[in-house]
């Protein structure tokens, strides 16, 4: 599954470089030369993750890590730091600012992507390609397919976000209004009840295998994906 990867770089070839290997790996690569245009794209959507060039023009990417951190709109988006310090006090500045990864310049295109798609597992596998199997429901983002104990099923496009968010944050619990944010996109603006119908047609896709009981309502706070009885 496709990722919206912001790049921060300056200088123009990295940029091209940086950007060119993430779309040849599937991703969709936005591109800023400084800060301050990044934080204008970070307000008018947010990627799935920044890689963040820590020499920049103006404000600089060690700034721009701490003001993402700082909001609590931004301070869950994954961030990976590029930079020509290899001193290790630089480094740990670098992620004690909130970054989940720093990259010494140079780097391969190929440790590029293999450190981009460590992070977004870790921190948004949702927006992974990796299969994911709870309770013998089995999803499959590279397909699109849905399996409840072998059996396929069939889920509209919102649906299958859906679940995939949910089966890749088993056991947590999420209010509507971070379901729209993390399913629909921060900069789509829809009722919060909205959450309610897709999660009711949702259950309805799952009923066939019986695994509809594991989207659970937590009553005042939300909804969670649960293979506990």
């Amino acid at each position: 599954m496709a990722a919206t990867i912001l790049v921060v770089e300056d200088e123009p070839a990295i940029q091209e470089l940086i950007a060119y290997n993430l779309e040849l790996a599937g991703h969709q690569a936005l591109r800023a030369d400084h800060a301050e245009q990044a934080l204008e794209m970070v307000r008018a959507q947010l990627p799935d993750l920044v890689v963040l060039d820590w020499m920049l023009p103006g404000m600089s990417g060690i700034e721009f890590a701490r003001r993402l951190r700082a909001d609590r709109r931004t301070r869950s988006v994954p961030l990976i730091m590029l930079t020509a310090r290899a001193d290790e006090q630089d480094k740990l500045a670098g992620l004690e600012t909130g970054a989940d990864d720093y990259l010494t310049k140079p780097f391969s295109p190929r440790e590029l992507n293999a450190r981009v798609k460590a992070v977004l597992r870790r921190r948004a596998p949702q927006a992974t390609d990796d299969a994911v199997e709870i309770a013998g429901l089995r999803l499959d983002p590279a397909n699109h397919r849905v399996f409840g104990d072998q059996t396929p099923l069939t889920l509209g496009p919102t649906e299958f976000r859906l679940l995939h968010f949910l089966m890749t944050h088993a056991e947590r619990v999420y209010s509507r209004i971070q379901l729209l944010d993390q399913v629909w996109g921060d900069h789509v603006f829809v009722e919060e009840r909205t959450v309610d119908v897709h999660i009711r047609r949702l259950r309805k896709a799952l009923e066939a295998s019986g695994h509809d009981r594991l989207i659970r309502t937590v009553r005042s706070a939300g909804y969670c994906l649960s293979a506990e009885p």
